[in-house]
């Protein structure tokens, strides 16, 4: 019976690997589903690092089952195994490779770097309400509109801006993000809303700018595919497009404190109709809390009416109350 050659075994295993590094590579299952214009970009990259990850992973543990079984020590076989010093040619090959696929993959990240917009970071100037609501809330930036129209603009200058497509071009949606211990803050420059969670409507070019409080904290939307520090003293930028209609988690990525796990809020994709309606319902909201704290002058309020609203928390009765005010 005649012997198949080994460059033909070599052949056949990898046409195999090849076909199964493949069909999993484009086929698995573990990114979460995409929601906005730079997802697939990143899968595409995943996926081509996945396959090949696959690859090297059946050739190299392939041929340490196939050399276990071939070269086991048979029964009554005593003597030495054969003597191998080397095989440059052999070393040079697994040197090579490596090397090619590192350096593919480094140009491939830079191309995408570059389409997602990581290239361009800066290059829009800040609007005066924007500038009116980096310092503090929407409440805030309203009672010193007059100061935050003279004050300096300062463009962030790291990050993923504006794509290839996008480049010079303003964004149509604009939003303050600050990352505090342990909470995601969100201010609208261009509507005045604050909230805790982050609402965009889908297919608008939206345009994060963030900011750290205290310490180093990291914005990341893992169906966005998109992660970017939020660093105290140096504004950052993120900017995206969803695609997707849905709620989906945003995540602290940085070790920030004690309570680092509990730090996550959400971003609500809408409609463009449902975003109009959510923006109109928060300012008409706001505008009325903003005209009660205005209507309500502290000094105008005695003692124990200032201190009413606490008794219940403080677990003192109105009597209890109105007798220490009057003891005093």
């Amino acid at each position: 019976m005649q012997q198949v050659p080994v460059s033909l075994w070599t052949l056949v295993a990898g046409i195999v690997v090849t076909a199964i590094s493949i069909w999993i590579g484009q086929n698995h299952a573990l990114m979460p589903v995409q929601a906005s214009l730079q997802a697939p970009l990143v899968d595409g990259f995943f996926s081509v690092m996945f396959t090949i990850a696959i690859a090297l992973f059946l050739v190299v543990e392939g041929t340490i089952v196939v050399f276990l079984i071939q070269f086991r020590r048979r029964r009554g076989d005593d003597s030495d195994g054969v003597w191998v010093e080397g095989n440059v040619p052999l070393e040079v090959f697994w040197t090579a490779i490596p090397t090619v696929i590192v350096l593919l993959l480094g140009i491939y990240s830079v191309d995408v770097f570059n389409r997602m917009g990581g290239f361009d970071p800066a290059g829009h100037p800040h609007s005066a309400a924007h500038v009116a609501h980096i310092p503090g809330s929407a409440i805030a930036a309203t009672l010193s509109d007059t100061e935050a129209t003279t004050a300096p603009t300062i463009a962030p200058t790291i990050g993923i801006g504006a794509s290839p497509q996008t480049l010079n071009k303003p964004a149509d949606l604009v939003v303050d993000v600050k990352g505090i211990q342990y909470a995601w803050l969100f201010n609208y420059p261009d509507s005045g809303i604050s909230s805790g969670e982050l609402h965009i409507p889908v297919g608008a070019d939206v345009q994060l700018n963030l900011s750290a409080q205290d310490v180093i904290h990291s914005f990341w939307v893992p169906n966005f595919r998109l992660k970017q520090d939020a660093l105290p003293g140096i504004p950052t930028e993120l900017r995206f497009v969803a695609t997707k209609p849905g709620t989906y988690p945003v995540v602290c990525a940085e070790l920030c404190g004690g309570y680092h796990g509990s730090m996550r809020t959400q971003v609500v994709v809408h409609t463009p109709e449902e975003y109009d309606s959510w923006r109109k319902e928060n300012q008409i909201a706001q505008q009325q809390n903003l005209n009660q704290v205005v209507a309500i002058n502290p000094a105008d309020l005695s003692t124990s009416e200032f201190l009413a609203p606490h008794t219940h928390d403080m677990g003192i009765s109105a009597a209890t109350l109105e007798s220490l005010v009057m003891s005093r």
